[in-house]
């Protein structure tokens, strides 16, 4: 009878989750080329190709997109084989400032649960002043936040963010008008910053959407009401960067930085694999 190898299946459904074997490695802790001998013994005991890679495109084959979900089936039943006698569960409250983690966030979760299946996850997403206060207070483990000044030099920096003002693509503005602006409520920093980089190049403005939350103001861009500053890796599908076209002012580039204060190896472990995500998912 044939045993697969789990490690090898995990493998092969985070190559199939990022289409890159060098994310997958940076994930799995591992090489590039340990990832494909993984994959290839998995495939040498399938009998199938399961992964089509050339120098530009990595994809699932025909029989990859048949194996993924008893792959998934496979890895999930697993889990729940480790943590069958788990009575406790480490805890690892983590918070998230809502500028970094969009539409990628099942992904960053998923890979979290597969590599630490006994962890229970308490995760905050809010402003990055709120985050910083929670973690301040001893509230989070962890926190991964916008840096907007020097006024902290804490923290470890795991990335750097672009911005761009993001709207639908056919949206129009006149120079001279104001620009119509969805933004979030003040004291938002990423807010003050579209400001100030308008008022410097002396482009006038009015604001016609206030949001509660990025999905609002993806929602809004999407809908045409007006253009927001976003960070590229929250902009919703169907915007695009207007900025160049309509010669709008170029918005900063901001940190993006993990504070932690947790000793518990477990946790450090988990939020080792959710830094490695998020470096890896685009933005």
């Amino acid at each position: 009878m044939k045993v697969l190898e789990i490690d090898a299946v995990h493998a092969f459904v985070v190559v199939a989750d990022l289409r890159s074997f060098t994310r997958a490695a940076d994930i799995l802790n591992t090489t590039q080329s340990a990832v494909s001998l993984k994959l290839k013994r998995l495939e040498d005991q399938l009998g199938h190709r399961l992964i089509e890679r050339t120098p530009r495109m990595v994809r699932l084959s025909p029989k990859g997109e048949v194996f993924i979900a008893s792959a998934r089936q496979l890895l999930a039943a697993h889990n729940d084989a480790l943590t069958v006698f788990a009575s406790e569960r480490t805890a690892l409250k983590m918070g998230f400032s809502h500028h970094i983690v969009g539409s990628e966030l099942p992904i960053l979760l998923k890979h979290v649960h597969d590599a630490h299946p006994r962890l229970l996850v308490e995760m905050r997403i809010a402003s990055s002043r709120d985050i910083e206060v929670a973690f301040d207070n001893g509230d989070l483990d962890a926190a991964v936040v916008l840096r907007h000044d020097d006024s902290r030099r804490d923290g470890d920096t795991l990335l750097t963010e672009r911005f761009g003002w993001m709207a639908a693509p056919d949206w129009s503005w006149h120079a001279g008008e104001p620009l119509r602006l969805a933004t979030q409520a003040h004291p938002c920093r990423v807010r003050a910053m579209a400001i100030g980089a308008l008022e410097a190049a002396g482009i006038p403005w009015v604001e016609v959407f206030v949001g509660g939350g990025i999905m609002t103001l993806g929602a809004a861009a999407q809908a045409g009401l007006a253009v927001a500053a976003l960070a590229r890796r929250v902009t919703p599908p169907g915007t695009e960067d207007v900025g160049p076209r309509l010669g709008l002012p170029p918005l900063p580039m901001r940190d993006v930085v993990m504070y932690s204060s947790t000793s518990d190896h477990l946790v450090r472990a988990a939020l080792k694999t959710l830094v490695s995500a998020v470096k890896n998912t685009p933005g």
